[in-house]
């Protein structure tokens, strides 16, 4: 993986250039006019990873990039700061490789460290050990987590130590009222906020005025868009395969006040085979599926989108939205979908500056 150029004077042309390639890709459905929505130029990502290399006396952050003389080899890329990373992160940076450098205790066979930031000032540092981590590593990092005004994590093989909390509060203000997310450590959030938070406000314009019918959505995490949009539906059905994004979701239901809204830990499979009444047994019978009235599924799939039959399931609904992180695969399921939906409101998300990838978001209403 390359390490991004950021130069925010050309950011405007980079943007430009992803949404040429976005039309162009979508040309043959004939969708409504692209709406774009920008990053922050720089210091936008909230999450980020970095290995640390000890060379000498000196440790340093590392990337790695193809040698280009010699496409076997890796090239160990120094950064001392990340101009992709959030002001935050940028700031640990610094505090803590001084902090490390000549501390033997912290120092010692650390090859990895993991930030989580928030929006609202909030920071999760994981330091991870090719070492088992003892009292004295806890002493120190206990000291080293008040200096830094953070919570710290230790791993390494076969262990994990939370010194304090295993997770940050993220608050975002969306339609002028703030909501509250839970994110937990080593588990899937979205890492360009301010991109999170268009991607919340676009998803609930597109399914205003739906207050008498109820949201189905499949491969929901921590509950992102399902704060946002509970208020939008009478009722919400979420389902969701990971245990720790599952109890993330309960969690920030509860947070917000939100009690028209359930999760459900199954797969998308298992959801639609409960569905269809191919699926039996104690949570198929708790969610009480019968109760229900589903006019609108959101899916937020991996990059491999969906497979054929979990995308033919998709035409029971009147109103489909699909928000997806790789437009190739995006295509080839509307691909799928267009001989009963067309495509009502289509988005491009800038998720990732400085790189080929972009996020999309398309609302697809049932043909008549």
């Amino acid at each position: 993986m390359a390490v991004p150029v950021v130069a925010p004077e050309r950011y405007p042309e980079q943007l430009d250039a992803k949404r040429q390639r976005i039309e162009s890709l979508f040309a043959a459905f004939s969708p409504p006019p692209l709406e774009v929505f920008a990053s922050p130029a720089s210091h936008y990502r909230m999450r980020c990873e970095f290995r640390l290399w000890h060379e000498g006396d000196d440790l340093f952050y590392a990337m790695f990039e193809v040698d280009p003389e010699d496409p076997g080899k890796k090239q160990v890329i120094r950064l001392d700061q990340y101009p992709v990373a959030s002001h935050l992160i940028n700031d640990l940076m610094v505090r803590l490789r001084e902090a490390v450098i000549d501390d033997p205790v912290l120092r010692h066979r650390l090859f990895q460290v993991e930030f989580l930031t928030t929006l609202s000032g909030e920071a999760l540092v994981t330091l991870i050990y090719h070492r088992q981590l003892d009292a004295a590593w806890e002493a120190r990092a206990r000291e080293l987590q008040a200096e830094l005004g953070v919570s710290i994590i230790g791993r390494a093989r076969k262990q994990r130590l939370v010194l304090d909390r295993d997770h940050v509060w993220e608050r975002l203000t969306v339609d002028g009222r703030e909501r509250v997310y839970q994110q937990v450590e080593n588990s899937f959030t979205q890492p360009n906020a301010e991109i999170n938070r268009a991607m919340l406000g676009w998803a609930r314009d597109v399914t205003r005025n739906s207050h008498d019918a109820d949201l189905v959505e499949l491969y929901c995490g921590n509950g992102n868009f399902t704060v946002a949009l509970a208020e939008n539906f009478r009722r919400v059905l979420a389902t969701e395969i990971s245990r720790t994004s599952v109890a993330s979701a309960n969690v920030n239901l509860a947070a917000n006040g939100i009690d028209n809204a359930v999760v459900a830990r199954m797969s998308a499979e298992e959801f639609a085979q409960a569905l269809a009444g191919e699926k039996q047994g104690r949570r198929v019978s708790e969610m009480a599926l019968d109760g229900y009235d589903f006019s609108t599924v959101l899916v937020d799939p991996p990059r491999a989108g969906l497979d054929a039959a979990s995308c033919e399931r998709l035409r029971a609904y009147p109103r489909i939205v699909y928000i997806s992180c790789n437009p190739t695969t995006l295509a080839e399921n509307l691909a799928q979908l267009e001989d009963t939906h067309r495509i009502r409101r289509f988005a491009l998300f800038d998720q990732f500056p400085w790189t080929d990838h972009c996020e999309c978001g398309v609302l697809l209403e049932r043909r008549h």
